[in-house]
């Protein structure tokens, strides 16, 4: 599991290699990833949108921006949390993941909220440090 904390929102992502999706003989390597964000803050907020950082074990880059998360903008108020799964696929056997959520006060500000950089590394296959 990995964890990041940004004004009082708590990221928590775990990520899992789905071997059914991935085809490795074909370079295709894909990856799941839950995600947990828990408003420990005082106030209500939202999540506007989203953004990846992507790089996989050639250190191609990958940015992926957009609203929302899985086609959904949740309001958490003090004390709730929201959880979703996704998926993110490779070319190669590893790469790591990092990103943003730009959230909205309720009393309008917007700010931004740290997703924890993640590891995507295929079970059994030797790590790579990107």
């Amino acid at each position: 599991m990995y964890r990041a904390l940004t004004r009082d929102i708590e990221v928590t992502v775990e990520p899992f290699y789905l071997d059914d999706q991935s085809d490795p003989d074909d370079s295709r390597y894909v990856w799941g990833y839950r995600i947990v964000i828990a408003n420990k803050s005082n106030t209500v907020v939202q999540l506007k949108s989203r953004y990846w950082h992507i790089t996989d074990e050639q250190g191609r880059v990958d940015e992926v921006r957009g609203p929302g998360v899985v086609g959904e903008q949740p309001i958490l108020r003090p004390g709730d949390s929201y959880e979703y799964q996704s998926g993110c696929p490779l070319d190669t056997p590893s790469g790591v993941m990092y990103g943003l959520y730009e959230m909205q006060s309720e009393d309008g500000e917007s700010f931004e909220v740290a997703i924890p950089a993640f590891s995507l590394d295929r079970p059994g296959a030797a790590r790579t440090l990107n």
